[in-house]
């Protein structure tokens, strides 16, 4: 492990998804409970209102009550990264500000969506809400759900800004998140079906989606892979393959997978997801419950 790269979140994280009860209202006990789950399988990270967290759909006091309990159910010792990425700067401030005061460990600034603004625009909102936040800096990158990418300039831009220590790539350009690896940020994989290629390029973790049911089975790769045995490592990654696709190779998922491989787990006691998702349909289930059971995970 000595030769690992440095992980300023933590190795394993899961932007883990937020509990509602059966009329879609903040469910918090359920909330921890899951959080609980994830701590308790292989994670020394969590990512709360994030995407898989259904952010967009949550209110900023909602999201200050998330990361409360969350900070109350897992303790101190938990890294726990804030999702605070909006297509409003004066919102995402807000949050950044939010999550200082929750005890948050740093915070995941996502590209501003839908309004696509151009690099000028993305530093500035960038560094408009990192100056607000005073906490480390997870930045994300995910232009299939974002609209706009960024490029490698603004990478460059961004070295000097010291709480900005991190990139979650879900971009899929292995040599390009080389080239970001090699201005001095620490690169999580953004995409679980591409975690051991990140794992080859010299990436230092997983921010993931799949964690909420292979949390235990990601630590093992990771501590495999950093073992210095990739052969381990490549057999876990193939094990884990018809859960991967199961649960992020269908149209509906993301959220509602993770709900529903949290409830056929028994962690959760429904799988409801605010609109516009929508819930996974019993067929759904099924094709997820059979992904799960071929990884070996149910």
């Amino acid at each position: 492990m000595s030769s690992a790269p440095a992980a300023p979140f933590g190795r394993l994280l899961t932007a883990m998804a937020t509990a509602f009860t059966a009329d879609g209202s903040l469910d918090l006990e359920s909330t921890q409970r899951v959080a609980k789950h994830l701590v308790a399988n292989g994670h020394d990270g969590l990512v709360v209102s994030g995407t898989t967290g259904e952010s967009p759909t949550t209110t900023i006091e909602e999201d200050g009550e998330i990361l409360a309990a969350v900070r109350a159910a897992v303790g101190p010792d938990v890294h726990l990264v804030a999702g605070i990425g909006t297509n409003d700067t004066k919102t995402s401030v807000q949050l950044a500000e939010q999550a200082k005061q929750q005890g948050a460990d740093g915070v995941l600034l996502v590209t501003p969506y839908y309004n696509k603004p151009g690099q000028k625009g993305i530093l500035q909102h960038f560094r408009t809400v990192v100056d607000a936040a005073g906490l480390p800096v997870m930045i994300y990158d995910i232009p299939g759900r974002t609209g706009s990418q960024i490029a490698l300039e603004s990478y460059e831009e961004m070295r000097s800004w010291s709480p900005v220590v991190a990139v979650k790539d879900a971009v899929g350009d292995f040599v390009r998140g080389h080239r970001i690896m090699q201005m001095g940020y620490s690169v999580y994989s953004g995409d679980d079906a591409l975690n051991l290629g990140w794992l080859a390029y010299g990436a230092s973790g997983f921010v993931s989606v799949v964690g909420h049911a292979a949390g235990n089975d990601f630590r093992a790769m990771l501590d495999a892979w950093f073992g210095d045995d990739p052969r381990s490592a490549t057999q876990i990654f193939s094990r884990l393959l018809p859960a991967m696709d199961a649960m992020m190779g269908v149209p509906n998922y993301g959220a509602t997978t993770a709900k529903a491989a949290l409830e056929l787990l028994g962690v959760l006691d429904n799988r409801t997801v605010r609109s516009p998702l929508v819930a996974l349909d019993d067929d759904e289930v099924a094709d997820l419950r059979v992904g799960l059971e071929a990884s070996g995970l149910l």
